[in-house]
């Protein structure tokens, strides 16, 4: 551990005595965002002819934003938010993207996970899979979703951020249907019909919140706010919580998940689970901590949370498919970031930040290896699985090890993360903040109880002499119960997904300065001033 954090102090002290921080560094701010969208664009105009080169395009765009993303959150966590105002407009007339502790922690996690997830469709070829699909589609598509993602964590006005939404929501709906065949389609209806719902509360709530301030800028938002009617606040507050709430997939508002992230293709799969709700929860951070801190809604926020870590997590145990379980799981856990959210404390936001970097990587790694399951065996059903351990060890382990990280098993960052939030309920007190520590180690258990059942019956047991074969027809079209191929992967399938699952243990190794920097990203959020002061203590 002594040797990464020689580097980063090295490298901080360098950033500190750079004079480079105050231009060339903050003009970095937007690649991140716009790099991908002039890629995506140049993609466009070659098409289908050189696929190739689409792919080398799409792994040089990531590598270069997961290395400017590192570069910015080096330099936010050494001289406080870097600014970027768009189009010449100082705040808070014009538009500006911000890059805080907060927001380029998630953005470098985000980065590395993109880029390890492009590596896996290279190498997944679709191309040889799914000879209808318009090739020349998902690799733009993937792009303007980074974009939007991107866009979402560094904007610092609240109209950026729903064109950020709208961005990430025209990508990720083409790589829902991507093939156009009819589940994925009729999966797309329900994903677009909650989307737009979402998005046309967030729009109530923008229009509010013009009304009632006269700007959208969150910095200066967040001194207005102050002035307003508490009935205002809490309005808008509500408003904007719900909007989020459904993209995060928040209980009541996740049962559209379920049912249509599993049929989209396993790299769009694992990057809606590890990346789309992460930025309703990212949004919730920032909406609770800049605008509305300490505000009446925390109480709230707690049932809400305590709601979902248990019907997410029993909904997991009831699943025979490793896909719906996985999204189930999705759910549940979401909850224990509400939960640190809801504390409204230092801890319990530090717990939160720390358990949003975990869980992507986690997350990820999970959906990635499952599609890995289904290319090998034509399906992803544990009734009709088995014997994969033999099969294929390093699929099983690849599967298990990220499965005992979103358990929590000791010493990994699962473990880590969800201790951060269980110290931090017990240090507030109360019966409902104990009741949610209660609630999050039985969904901890519960958690555990579901992915090894799943892997004891698709890995361990030997499988049924009945189900080895060769899958005819899917039990879609024919009713029947088809028997199980086994097809070779390619070797460098796996090894990206190693990749993927090496850089979730890596939290666990660096657990110290990650969480140190989740504290002061805390620390920041709840002091509010740096935010403001970078965004409007800047001279036109």
């Amino acid at each position: 551990m002594t040797g990464p954090v020689l580097a980063h102090s090295v490298l901080v002290d360098g950033l500190r005595e750079s004079a480079l921080v105050d231009g060339p560094l903050e003009s970095l701010v937007c690649v991140p965002v716009l790099l991908p969208l002039l890629a995506a664009g140049v993609k466009l105009a070659i098409g289908g002819r050189l696929r190739q080169l689409q792919s080398v395009i799409s792994l040089v765009t990531l590598g270069i934003s997961l290395a400017v993303s590192v570069v910015l959150m080096i330099a936010a966590d050494a001289h406080g938010p870097l600014v970027t105002e768009l189009g010449g407009w100082p705040s808070p007339i014009g538009i500006c993207l911000v890059a805080d502790r907060l927001s380029t922690l998630v953005l470098v996690v985000s980065s590395a996970v993109t880029f390890c997830v492009m590596v896996y469709s290279v190498v997944n070829a679709y191309d040889e899979q799914e000879h209808d699909a318009p090739m020349a589609v998902f690799h733009p598509a993937f792009l303007v979703m980074v974009a939007g993602v991107a866009d979402a964590f560094l904007s610092g006005d609240l109209f950026n951020l729903f064109v950020a939404f709208e961005l990430l929501l025209s990508g990720s709906y083409v790589l829902l249907t991507f093939g156009g065949t009819e589940s994925r389609i009729r999966a797309g209806a329900t994903y677009t019909l909650m989307a737009l719902a979402s998005s046309m509360l967030f729009l109530i709530a923008l229009a509010i919140t013009y009304g009632a301030t006269g700007t959208l800028s969150m910095a200066q938002l967040a001194e207005r706010f102050a002035t307003l009617p508490e009935q205002v606040k809490v309005l808008v507050e509500l408003t904007l919580l719900l909007a989020f709430a459904i993209k995060a997939a928040i209980f009541p508002m996740s049962a559209w998940l379920p049912d249509s992230y599993p049929t989209a293709p396993a790299p769009a799969t694992a990057v809606f689970a590890g990346l789309l709700t992460k930025v309703g929860v990212y949004s919730i951070i920032r909406l609770e901590a800049l605008l509305f801190p300490g505000g009446p809604v925390s109480t709230l926020l707690m049932w809400v949370a305590l709601a979902t870590m248990l019907a997410g997590v029993l909904g997991a145990v009831a699943q025979t498919d490793m896909k719906r379980m996985l999204s189930f799981t999705l759910v549940s856990h979401i909850g224990y970031m509400v939960f640190g959210v809801a504390l409204s404390t230092v801890a319990g936001l530090a717990g939160a930040v720390f358990y949003v970097v975990h869980h992507i990587t986690v997350q990820t790694s999970l959906f990635l290896v499952t599609g890995m399951v289904e290319r090998r065996t034509g399906t992803t059903s544990v009734t009709r699985l088995g014997g994969l351990m033999k099969a294929s060890p390093l699929i099983a382990v690849l599967f298990f090890i990220p499965a005992m990280n979103l358990s929590g098993i000791p010493p990994m960052s699962g473990f880590l993360g969800k201790l951060m939030l269980v110290q931090a309920g017990l240090a507030v007190g109360g019966w409902l903040p104990v009741t949610l520590v209660a609630a999050g180690l039985v969904t901890s258990l519960l958690t555990l109880y579901a992915v090894a059942k799943t892997w004891g019956k698709a890995f361990w047991r030997a499988p049924r002499p009945d189900r080895v074969g060769r899958v005819v027809e899917s039990e879609e079209h024919t009713g029947e119960d088809p028997t199980v191929t086994t097809t070779t992967l390619p070797v460098a399938l796996p090894l990206s997904v190693a990749a993927l699952v090496a850089l979730g243990l890596s939290f666990t190794v660096l657990a110290g300065p990650l969480a140190a920097l989740a504290r002061r990203a805390a620390v920041e959020l709840m002091a509010r001033e740096p935010y403001i002061t970078a965004v409007l203590g800047r001279q036109p």
